[in-house]
């Protein structure tokens, strides 16, 4: 397992480097990233495995707003990536109860448990779900996910996802990598 002193995008590159190295090692066939721009998918492209970028959904950033755009998208889907840009696994109606309400929701205390291992690890866990639901990813395999702590990638892990009807049922087999610090 790698530490990285600091979080954040100082580490994507290594962080793909160590995804891209143990699926090689594990015989894993799909890797699935974070990425608004894109940048971090592109690093995985032409690597012999299947890549999955998940977007932060329309509307995230800013009312009607995409946050990836459209060459962005055409650049990925040049390069075999495929785009998912959905409501996020542990936002979606429970942030929407607790802005108007003010209260905390079960998906939020299942968030917010996970980032306690580091925002990466969340996110990872949740977008290897969010490509199995969409079908992106087959059930039953392990996949590499990689995610991060703000703008690109710091955290990378072996998982082997549940449906989100099921979500307890994903199991983190390993942590690649991750910052010491979050």
């Amino acid at each position: 397992m790698i530490y990285f002193p600091k979080k954040g995008s100082v580490n994507t590159e290594d962080a793909v480097v160590a995804a891209l190295k143990k699926a090689k090692e594990l015989g894993i066939k799909y890797i699935v990233v974070a990425s608004n721009s894109g940048k971090t998918a592109e690093l995985l492209a032409g690597k012999g495995v299947n890549v999955v970028c998940v977007s932060h959904h329309v509307g995230f950033g800013k009312p009607g707003e995409d946050e990836m755009g459209a060459v962005a998208r055409k650049r990925l889907q040049e390069l075999d990536i495929k785009v998912l840009t959905t409501t996020h696994l542990f936002a979606g109606i429970d942030r929407s109860l607790r802005n108007k309400f003010e209260g905390v929701y079960p998906a939020e205390i299942v968030s917010t448990t996970l980032r306690m291992f580091g925002q990466g690890v969340k996110v990872c866990l949740e977008i290897s779900v969010m490509a199995l639901d969409a079908g992106l990813i087959p059930f039953g395999e392990e996949i590499i996910s990689i995610g991060g702590t703000g703008r690109g990638a710091d955290t990378a892990c072996v998982i082997k996802p549940a449906h989100s009807s099921h979500f307890f049922d994903s199991k983190v087999k390993e942590i690649i990598c991750m910052p010491r610090e979050h």
